[in-house]
């Protein structure tokens, strides 16, 4: 199969690419050349910028045409649009790799199935285009331009990642962890999240490629664990042998107020529960969740402790300052007003 990743050397791109390179197809990576990808074996590379929409698709139209492209950076409507304009009569196969985030939220019914509604929030800028940029394509789809195929992760992870910080760094976390430090929570913790290592997401992508089942649908390609955030953090300290974590419960809205830039994402996703039904990419795709999070977070730990990331990591004080002052916050609350509960 001849194959452009637009991208291609990203998280879930850089394991689409391996093994796409490893079984022999003809792999071209289109992205700016700024990141080398690491990935032994034969494959081609056109550097250019896709958000230059008028320079990409001129490229494109240089190119011979492709099985299949799956675009792994389109963000915003105009890149959609882009796409449709570069490749429409002229490709086998659009792979779009969307979000999960493009559901609404809350969702009416859990676990959330590919019916569910897709009305994200404007609040929510990074769901919200890449809802964009699903009608977009579909449309294209459905003119007739080219087959669509719809991927949707979740929280996607490797091994050189961290576990979700929600302020600070993520070394920064680990550090904390292993210290014995207090770690943030949103809300009361019990919010459910799922966590899916990139090397069961991106076979997924790749049995896609020519599959007609999949054209004109979208698929859920999620972690199976559902997880409360203490879970989420407790496994992190249980992998990582470090003392009983001390988790510090901040209402939501409030975390968002303290630090509006850090903790956005709690606010307009991490403090709704996100699970997911993957029956149809088990079906169509031959998704299967292998690697539980504890072993990926065995692997993270393995990683950054081979470069010693977690015990060099440089502090983070706005983080003791926000946890200083809301325990300050609640012991003179109780002072004040405990005497009034008789």
């Amino acid at each position: 199969m001849k194959v452009l990743i637009i991208g291609g050397t990203g998280n879930i791109s850089t394991a689409i690419t391996r093994i796409l390179v490893n079984r022999g197809d003809d792999v071209t990576l289109y992205n700016r050349g700024k990141t080398k990808a690491q990935i032994p074996g034969d494959y081609k590379s056109i550097v250019g910028d896709r958000t230059d929409h008028a320079a990409f698709e001129a490229q494109m139209a240089e190119t011979e045409r492709f099985d299949c492209v799956i675009d792994m950076i389109c963000y915003r409507p105009e890149d959609a649009q882009s796409v449709v304009r570069a490749f429409q009569g002229r490709v086998g196969q659009v792979i779009f790799c969307s979000t999960v985030d493009v559901y609404t939220k809350p969702a009416e019914n859990y676990p959330i199935t590919e019916q569910a509604e897709r009305q994200p929030s404007p609040s929510f800028p990074y769901a919200f285009n890449k809802a964009l940029c699903e009608n977009i394509l579909l449309e294209a789809h459905q003119r007739g331009d080219f087959p669509l195929t719809i991927i949707r992760p979740a929280q996607t992870y490797n091994d050189s990642s961290c576990p979700i910080p929600l302020l600070g760094p993520g070394t920064s976390l680990l550090n904390r962890i292993r210290k014995g430090k207090p770690v943030i929570v949103h809300g009361n913790g019990t919010s459910l999240w799922v966590a899916c290592h990139r090397d069961d997401v991106a076979p997924a992508f790749v049995t896609a490629i020519g599959n007609s089942k999949t054209f004109g649908r979208g698929y859920n390609v999620t972690g199976e664990e559902w997880m409360t955030w203490e879970t989420y953090y407790q496994t992190v300290a249980r992998v990582m042998d470090a003392p009983p974590i001390k988790l510090i419960y901040i209402p939501t809205d409030l975390l968002g107020r303290i630090a509006p830039k850090s903790a956005e994402w709690c606010v307009v996703n991490f403090h709704y529960n996100n699970i997911f039904d993957n029956t149809a990419a088990k079906t169509d795709l031959g998704f299967s969740y292998i690697i539980s999070w504890e072993e990926g977070v065995r692997r993270m730990i393995a990683w950054h402790d081979e470069k010693g990331d977690i015990d060099n990591s440089p502090d983070y004080p706005f983080y003791d300052q926000i946890v200083t002052a809301w325990q300050r916050l609640g012991e003179t609350i109780v002072n004040e007003l405990a005497v009034m509960d008789v």
